[in-house]
């Protein structure tokens, strides 16, 4: 064993020796490749940033960085920290670093708002006030959950953090390391287990929930403009369709999804690795190249900035990690969700250490990539570097540098920024004035007016956070002329509470008559809310659509709100058997009711 042991320490030293060593930060930046018109530059690099997992960008433009010092050491103790890193003269490149932070324990996702930092940092999920944002703590670590998943392997666990449109606060998790989140305390029975996919947690309710299930190792969510979600995912296929309730391939064999049956396909007609029986075979060959790069993505981003050309705008771009490079992916609407095409990719970097993990727009548009720096992760070599790191940022052009402070306006200025083309102002106003609860009447104007749709949702989802819309206006969006408007007052109507007897008659109308697959769609999702005494009018209707049956999420969102139904209610069972029209379900109905009378979710 001792000379097994000595022969690999060799070997190891001799792979490490004979390794590629990395381009300077600043050349790693220079010699990039990117479309014409486009230029990357140094934001940050080692030594002051290192191993960054994880950043945000907060109202005044700064990026909070979560180091992970200690991956992939679970028990390496508390040495893990969040950095903030400041362009203070607007030269595109950090001139003040500060510590927030430096004794956390596996840090994987940070996010700002509300008072403080949210972070990650397994098996915590922890909130650090800091109700200025001076970048000085207000005092210790608060746990929120604890129970997040660390028992099978260093990767694989809840990550990344992002404000959804609907506020709350989205983070992705893989599905090795499955978890038992609670608040402290709280005993094991009285926990739901999360197996994976996307959760959510809101800020101010302090309440956590999964918001939909599967992937293998989703890292980074993200939204278009209709508000409609996207996560990339690190093995296997790389890109799905956030849907409310969804179930996602892969399968995996777990007690509470055996009744899904059937899973959720990606979005991607396209892989961006060549062997799908040996992932590994494929890395660095010529063929991989031409494909993409690889199998592992990190750091799903819906461009919506301005700064970029108008052609990238409402793609989605992901890094690819063994490819060096960030992947391009066209969206297009396909019946009741998307698909996704290959575009040519938007960077490649001629760095052999480059690995990049978070991709966001700024202020002013560009968009700010860190990299791991490192000769190898996720199916190849380890971690074996802990002092590398790097942020960059890729613009077009000249843009113009913006300094100043989302938070320190008021809140007509954070009303009129609903309107920027940038989305980063959109989102970061409608936060901030989700926190003041403050009360932007002036945008019901814009919300039932006949403007760009996307604007009528950004007035939506900023009254909906703010407390001032009642159940009788989001009623009246049920009849709206944008089928987005009608989806989203869905769901809305049945986040916090059940809707009335007059809004499920409504739904039930709906289901029966309204032409758009999305509708359709987000009324399947707001069933799995409902007490399942509700859901059978609702659900007779949408199961007569048999020109549904070939789209690629309803037949299967259809049977996730119907399983518990079926499994509860015999007689129930048999009317929607009556009432189905599409094949799978009727087969998936049929099959369920042989199954025995277990009443667990699917």
């Amino acid at each position: 064993m001792k000379r097994l042991f000595c022969l690999w320490l060799c070997v190891a030293v001799l792979n490490a020796a004979d390794a590629p060593q990395p381009l300077s930060p600043t050349e790693a930046a220079r010699t990039m490749t990117v479309p014409k018109g486009f230029r990357v530059s140094l934001f940050a690099g080692e030594p002051d940033v290192k191993q960054p997992i994880g950043f945000c960008i907060d109202d005044r433009g700064r990026l909070w960085v979560a180091e992970a010092n200690n991956y992939p050491d679970k028990k390496a103790g508390r040495n893990d920290r969040i950095v903030i890193l400041e362009d203070t003269d607007g030269d595109g490149r950090h001139d003040k670093r500060t510590v927030f932070y430096d004794k956390l324990e596996y840090v994987s996702g940070v996010e700002v708002g509300f008072g403080g930092v949210w972070v990650m940092s397994i098996p915590n999920f922890y909130f650090i006030p800091d109700k200025n944002l001076d970048g000085v703590p207000d005092g210790p670590p608060v746990v929120l959950l604890d129970g997040f998943g660390t028992t099978e392997n260093a990767h694989n666990i809840a990550n990344g953090f992002a404000w959804g449109p609907d506020g709350w606060l989205y983070g992705t998790h893989g599905r090795t390391n499955w978890s038992l989140p609670g608040k402290p305390g709280t005993p094991t029975q009285m926990r739901e287990r999360f197996d994976g996919g996307v959760w959510r947690y809101h800020p101010t309710r302090h309440v956590w929930e999964p918001y939909c299930d599967g992937t293998t190792n989703p890292w980074g969510i993200d939204w278009n403009e209709y508000g409609h979600a996207f996560v990339c995912n690190c093995v296997n296929p790389h890109l799905f369709h956030v849907i409310q309730g969804a179930y996602y391939e892969p399968a995996r064999d777990r007690p509470g999804t055996r009744h899904t049956y059937e899973r959720i396909a990606t979005i991607a007609d396209h892989l961006h690795f060549t062997n799908t029986k040996n992932i590994r075979q494929g890395l660095g060959t010529p063929e991989e190249d031409v494909a993409g790069g690889g199998h592992a993505h990190s750091g799903t981003m819906i461009y919506l900035g301005d700064n970029w050309p108008d052609d990238f705008r409402g793609h989605v771009f992901m890094n690819n990690i063994h490819g060096r490079r960030i992947n391009h992916d066209r969206l297009a609407r396909a019946g009741s969700g998307y698909t996704a095409a290959h575009a040519p990719d938007v960077m490649r970097a001629n760095d052999p250490w480059f690995m990049g993990v978070t991709l966001a727009y700024g202020p002013d548009g560009g968009v700010f990539v860190s990299d791991w720096s490192d000769t190898g992760e996720c199916h190849s070599t380890k971690n074996t570097r802990k002092d590398t790191g790097r942020i960059y940022k890729i613009t077009h052009g000249q843009p113009k540098p913006w300094q100043g402070d989302i938070s320190k306006l008021g809140n007509d200025e954070l009303v009129k920024l609903q309107g920027h083309r940038n989305d980063w102002f959109a989102r970061h106003a409608r936060r901030v004035l989700q926190e003041r609860q403050a009360v932007p009447l002036s945008l019901r104007g814009t919300l039932h007016s006949g403007q760009a749709v996307p604007l009528r949702l950004r007035a939506l989802w900023t009254l909906w956070v703010t407390g001032n819309l009642r159940e009788i206006e989001l009623a009246s969006l049920l009849a709206d002329k944008s089928e987005h408007l009608r989806a989203w007052a869905v769901q809305l109507l049945c986040e916090h509470k059940n809707p009335g007897a007059q809004t499920l008659l409504e739904f039930a109308r709906m289901a029966r008559e309204d032409t758009s697959p999305l509708v359709r769609l987000y009324l399947a999702s707001a069933m799995q809310r409902l007490p399942l005494a509700q859901r059978a009018p609702v659900l007779k209707a949408l199961l007569a659509h048999e020109e549904d049956a070939g789209d690629q999420n309803l037949p299967l969102m259809y049977w996730y709100a119907a399983e518990p139904v079926v499994a509860a209610d015999n007689a129930m069972a048999v009317q929607l058997l009556a009432a189905c029209k599409i094949p799978k379900v009727r087969q998936f109905i049929t099959r369920r009711m042989t199954a025995g009378r277990a009443t667990a979710n699917p």
